[in-house]
Order: C-alpha cells, then structure tokens, then sequence
C-alpha cells in the first residue's frame, strides 16, 4: 500500500510527463498573447484603423504623464496587435514580453492601479516567458534563435 507521501510524489511525476514544459510555455504565450490581442482588437474599426473612441480614451481616460494621448493611442494599439502576435508564433519572445510587461506595469501605475491582481496574473505569464523564453514549440528555437537546453528539457 502507498503512503500519502508516494501518492504525492507519484502524481507529480505523472504531471511533468503529461504537461513537458514546452507545452506550458505554449499555453502561456497564447493565453498572455489571447488578452492583449483581444484588448487592441476593440481600439480599431477594420483591420487597424484606430477608432475615434479610442483617441477619446486616450485623452481622458488612460492618461499618461509625459506621453501625448495620440501617440499613446497608436503605440498602444499596434503593440496590442503586433507583440501579441510574436508571442503566439513564439518569434523574438523574450523582448516581446519584455514590452508587454512593461505596457503591464504602465497600465497598472498609472491608468488601473487597483486592477492589481489582474495585472499580476499577466505579469507571472509574462516574467515565465521572459525567464525561460519560447520553448521547444516556437519559431525562436526553430530558427536558432533560442539554442537547445537540455538540463530544463524546455
């Protein structure tokens, strides 16, 4: 009979061998990248047409200190669309979830600061992809852009 202790362990062995760390690292890009996309998608009318609502937000809503609320506007909305899009084909991950982060920590400092605990959960997908990079299921390693490691089988 197994001790709760085996149990335990066993199970964690069973998950490391079902979930191989270059399927988390996919999930996690397409689960951060999902959120930002989807957040661009609703500045734009069309494909990238920035909408008048949002230079409007821009103006009186996410108002940033030193930045002009136009230009705000369309860094914004084209790193919404462009990052996003890097990170789901896992291409240049690790700086383009340098840059999310950094939209993350702007948008928690100075537009939703209470938004903390949703900002967070952005931030740990983000720092992962950042720490570990894209994974075995990505363009960065396909192209030699990330070099094999064996030690943390990624």
């Amino acid at each position: 009979m197994s001790t709760p202790l085996e149990i335990y362990r066993h199970a964690g062995t069973t998950a490391e061998r079902l979930l191989p760390k270059s399927v988390l690292l996919l999930m996690a890009r397409l689960g951060i990248a999902s959120v930002f996309f989807m957040s661009g998608r609703t500045k734009v009318e069309g494909l990238l047409t920035i909408s008048d609502s949002t230079y409007e937000l821009f103006r009186y809503e996410y108002m940033l200190p030193v930045v002009p609320p136009d230009v705000a506007a369309r860094a914004a909305t084209y790193a919404e669309h462009a990052l996003p899009v890097l990170l789901a084909l896992g291409l240049f991950t690790r700086p383009a979830a340098v840059a999310l982060l950094c939209m993350t920590a702007v948008i928690e400092i100075f537009v939703y600061p209470d938004a903390w605990p949703t900002h967070l959960s952005w931030a740990a997908l983000l720092l992962l992809l950042v720490a570990c990079g894209g994974g075995r299921l990505s363009l960065d390693r396909l192209l030699g852009l990330e070099a094999f490691r064996s030690r943390g089988k990624s």
